[in-house]
């Protein structure tokens, strides 16, 4: 069939999909049957179905076919803050008088003796009272970092980046988990590397989806979130992070652990960087620790060689830190205010997941009973992006499982929920929401 011909059939498809006749969540018919239909070719048949998943039309889901994706007529769900949103999507924890004590420790750091140290220009490395506050502030169990090996940015994000960007150059392949963090996905791409997703189970990436990764070529590094992954909740035990500890030694991969929730774990087992210090990088932010309007990022390199690595990404990625928001975390972590944000919300997510849990009781939730997200598998017959949108049309927000797939099609039928940001009452009404949906089916959704 001529290539015009394919597209043809995609157009027609997708008319059916823009009308209702194809309804979001629909199944279409598995490519030979589609092919035998219309009397065409299997390679034109997945030529057109191929189209409708790039034109964003279709998904495919491994093992269970290929579904109409939803969202085309949903209410745009993009940023945070939205009015008239019941915010399940973006997770900014905040806690009763965090804005008013966080402004307060501010006003301290920006006091007229201060202000002018405080808007000179830094550096990868900081200033001396921010290495020493925040290499305090980071230990844990089974590991401290000395203050020489901090380094800052201007938040989680280009921390990530700047990790990824020291381990690997274009073309270089960098293992990633199968369900991860958008933000590393993007960052990578832009950096020119080559993802590899790797397999995980119930505790995230597995020992073997690593050798069989660095079997078919050398990883330059791998990503990963060893406590409370976004999104499934996963968190590792001693033993797996040992495992992936000893493999990065042999395989001479380095290790980015991204530490963002870790301040979640009231009884945190070692790290991965105490366990394999010169093949892992550590990568830690203030903005669900403290505010994501003023924050920063800090970067642990125990290995003076990937430091010197990571400050040189830093720098060409124009990735520093802001000099009033290091400022203000060196005051914040002084004062002992961040601790105490720390410990306030650990207790705020505890009794927003029993909210959440009750309201859903009965449904299949997954992740860390202290974490501000967890993960609804899906019952039959909903989708992922169907259910996201029959929810958004409802005014909640929650994020389909393509948005954290590394490979399109391989998503699992669920979503994330995020509870930090609603009031416990909107969160209430939201989980009401999201439990009829599931209760009602899609075939309840209007048009």
């Amino acid at each position: 069939m001529p290539e015009t011909d394919y597209r043809r059939l995609a157009d027609a498809m997708a008319v059916e999909i823009a009308t209702g006749r194809l309804r979001p969540g629909a199944r279409l018919d598995p490519v030979r049957r589609y092919a035998y239909g219309r009397g065409i070719a299997v390679s034109t048949a997945n030529r057109v179905y191929a189209e409708l998943a790039r034109r964003g039309l279709v998904a495919g889901e491994v093992g269970r076919g290929t579904f109409v994706r939803a969202g085309l007529a949903a209410p745009p769900l993009a940023e945070p803050g939205r009015p008239g949103v019941i915010d399940f999507e973006f997770n900014f924890p905040a806690v009763p008088g965090q804005a008013e004590a966080l402004a307060e420790a501010l006003r301290d750091a920006l006091a007229p003796e201060r202000a002018a140290k405080a808007m000179r220009p830094v550096g990868a490395a900081g200033h001396e009272a921010a290495r020493q506050a925040t290499s305090r502030h980071l230990a844990r169990a089974g590991w401290a970092p000395s203050p020489e090996q901090i380094l800052f940015t201007g938040g989680g994000r280009q921390a990530i980046a700047a990790a990824l960007a020291a381990c690997a150059g274009a073309g270089d392949r960098v293992g990633i988990e199968a369900m991860t963090y958008p933000a590393v996905k993007a960052a990578a791409l832009r950096l020119g590397l080559v993802l590899v997703p790797l397999a995980m189970d119930a505790e995230g990436v597995t020992p073997e989806a690593v050798e069989a990764a660095a079997r078919t070529g050398p990883l330059k590094a791998i990503y990963l979130q060893p406590v409370i992954h976004n999104p499934t909740g996963a968190t590792m035990s001693e033993a797996r992070r040992r495992a992936l500890a000893a493999l990065a030694a042999r395989e001479e991969i380095i290790l980015i652990e991204d530490a963002v929730f870790g301040f979640l774990d009231d009884a945190p087992t070692p790290p991965l960087i105490a366990l394999a210090p010169d093949r892992v990088l550590l990568v830690d932010g203030l903005s669900k620790r403290a505010s994501p309007g003023l924050s920063s990022g800090f970067i642990a390199a125990p290995s003076a060689a990937l430091r010197r690595r990571v400050a040189a990404a830093i720098r060409a990625g124009a990735w520093h830190a802001s000099p009033i928001g290091l400022a203000a975390a060196t005051a914040w972590m002084e004062s002992g205010l961040l601790r105490r944000l720390e410990a306030q919300k650990r207790l705020d997510a505890q009794a927003r997941q029993a909210v959440l849990r009750a309201g859903l009781e009965g449904q299949a939730l997954h992740g860390d009973p202290r974490a501000y997200h967890l993960w609804l598998e899906l019952p039959e017959p909903w989708r992922s992006d169907a259910f996201a949108t029959a929810a958004a049309r409802r005014g909640v927000a929650v994020t389909p499982s393509s948005a954290f797939a590394s490979q399109p099609g391989h998503a699992p039928n669920g979503v994330r929920i995020a509870f930090s940001s609603p009031s416990m009452t909107a969160m209430e009404q939201g989980v009401a929401v999201l439990a009829e949906l599931l209760a009602a089916g899609p075939e309840s959704v209007s048009e």
